[in-house]
């Protein structure tokens, strides 16, 4: 089923160890900030990542991280009655942004980059980490690589759960970025059923 914007749903115990994980990854790096998306498996991961720093960072919400718009339309579905249950969806595939309540890749990866800029002026010289979600995550590597706008580039290079974009500010100006795979950690026993 597609979660969307579907309250209370938390991470699975994958989820909860790829989190625990990434923040033993992030320790050496001195994050001081984590800006979360609103919806709760974001929040959690925010938590869980900063139970394994110290000192604990700063930890805030900001709805410019939120999961994509059209997810509202596709949530609570399973992802194979998709085409059946939600028939809008193929022109969502066809051209993100067409029908109302979409987003175009521009406009979603765009409120990520806006954000970034906005918190490197505000904090410089802190490193942060931002929590959203796979659709406006692929969307900003999109524009920041300047590949073409399409639902190709949306699949072609995927996020992992878990999996991290990493990008490098000089001031307000993204100057590199690198996507870092999901951690490799064995999976707990309780998501093994």
């Amino acid at each position: 089923m597609l979660y969307g914007h579907l309250p209370n749903f938390q991470l699975s115990a994958l989820g909860r160890a790829q989190s625990a994980a990434l923040g033993e990854r992030l320790r050496p790096e001195g994050l001081t900030r984590i800006v979360h998306s609103p919806l709760e498996r974001a929040k959690e991961t925010a938590e869980i990542i900063a139970q394994q720093l110290t000192p604990p960072p700063v930890l805030e919400v900001d709805y410019d991280l939120r999961e994509s718009d059209f997810s509202r339309y596709l949530q609570g579905v399973p992802y194979w009655q998709i085409p059946v249950r939600r028939p809008l969806w193929l022109v969502h595939k066809a051209r993100r942004g067409l029908l109302p309540g979409d987003e175009s890749i521009e406009v979603m990866g765009g409120r990520i980059l806006r954000l970034a800029r906005r918190l490197s002026h505000e904090h410089p010289h802190e490193t942060m980490a931002l929590v959203s979600h796979a659709d406006p995550l692929v969307a900003a590597w999109i524009l920041l690589d300047r590949r073409p706008q399409n639902e190709r580039e949306m699949h072609r290079k995927a996020l992992g759960k878990a999996g991290m974009l990493q990008l490098d500010m000089e001031g307000e100006t993204p100057k590199a970025w690198e996507y870092i795979p999901p951690p490799q950690i064995a999976k707990p026993a309780s998501a093994a059923a």
